[in-house]
């Protein structure tokens, strides 16, 4: 077995001068950076006190999930020989919140539109998003269903 180490930091940018002196007082603001690569500005859901305009932690979990999953139907795909020329994918996850304020997703479901070169392709696409699914590394890492509903189409 191999390990795979990973490291992120987060700086906190929203002290308003209070610091956390009261609830309404700070700003959920926050810069997520990791080595060599391009800083993102998070906040948390608006629900929350959060900045509309930043990503906030379930729109970068939600990400984190179709992400993989293309990547790993990518790669299954180009194995296959299945000529993938497009591919969008407009994620949608439930979170529910319980009553104490804490929360946790209940399922994610991934809508990936995917173009393929031909139409003898079309059966192994729709076949290889099983396997992605059982290959995820993040949607292995969760606790409630991830599901897929592709649209395959031909150019």
């Amino acid at each position: 077995m191999k390990n795979h180490h990973y490291k992120t930091t987060i700086q906190w940018t929203g002290n308003k001068g209070t610091g956390t002196s009261g609830y309404r007082d700070y700003e959920r603001s926050h810069i997520i950076s990791v080595e060599n690569k391009i800083n993102i500005e998070g906040s948390s859901d608006p629900a929350f006190r959060g900045d509309k305009t930043k990503y906030n932690p379930e729109e970068m979990f939600l990400s984190s999930l179709s992400s993989c999953h293309m990547l790993w139907y990518l790669h299954f795909c180009s194995e296959a020989g299945v000529i993938v020329i497009d591919y969008k994918d407009e994620a949608i996850g439930i979170m529910e919140e319980t009553t104490n304020g804490s929360g946790h997703f209940t399922e994610v479901t991934l809508h990936p539109t995917i173009t393929v070169s031909e139409e003898s392709m079309m059966e192994k696409a729709k076949e290889l998003h099983h396997k992605a699914s059982e290959f995820c590394f993040i949607a292995n890492s969760v606790n409630f269903p991830v599901k897929h509903i592709p649209t395959l189409l031909v150019k």
